[in-house]
Parts: C-alpha cells; structure tokens; sequence
C-alpha cells in the first residue's frame, strides 16, 4: 500500500492513441515476437511526490486471425510524469491501441504556508 501524508490530493486524467500502425506498415501490426512502444505523459502540474498512476486500454483494434496479446503499464513514474509502456509479442497483430490513464497524489494545499 502506498501512503501519503498529505490532506491535499490531485486527481488527473488523460487518454492518448498510442499508435495506428495498420495505416503505416507500422511494427506492431506487420511484425512478430517481442515489440514495445513507449509513450511519455506530462502532467499540467507537478504533484508534490511520484502519485500513483493506472493505465488501461480504452480502444483495441486487433487482427481476429491470431492470437491477442498485450501488456500494459505505467513506467519511471514521476512528480511530473510517466510512461505508458505496450507491449505486444508472438504473432499478434495489433491494428490501433488507445490508452486511458488516471493519477492519485499528493498537492501542495492552497492553505499551507511554506517559511524559506
């Protein structure tokens, strides 16, 4: 379990479509075996501390011809950021991927007064 101490909490959201390789040729449609892509979020604001972050996929456009197979996740989570990581292998073929994805974390309260 994660535990911040904090009263102040900062909820963020964002959808990105990480690739449309059937357009392009592009390797997660046309190849085989063990293929990543890796896609960087930029938060608009900073959290105070690395929040925890949840992706998942919100549209799959995938060959019915062979097998399904993906893996995804959030990656080098940080203050400002993170990865989404997708990962496909064997003889997948994978048209269009979306990905949905939501931050938890600590903020600085509006309230609290830093001394310097």
């Amino acid at each position: 379990m994660k535990r911040f101490n904090t009263s102040a909490f900062g909820i963020m959201q964002g959808s990105r479509v990480l690739f449309s390789d059937f357009a392009d040729g592009g390797a997660m449609w046309t190849g085989q075996g063990p293929r990543e892509s890796r896609f960087a979020v930029t938060f608009k604001e900073a959290f105070v501390a690395p929040p925890v972050v949840m992706v998942g996929l919100s549209m799959w456009d995938v060959d019915h011809k062979h097998n399904s197979r993906a893996d995804i996740t959030a990656d080098t989570v940080t203050e400002t950021g993170f990865h989404i990581v997708f990962r496909t292998w064997g003889d997948t073929r994978i048209a269009r991927v979306r990905a949905d994805w939501t931050a938890i974390g600590p903020v600085r309260d509006e309230d609290e007064w830093q001394l310097y």
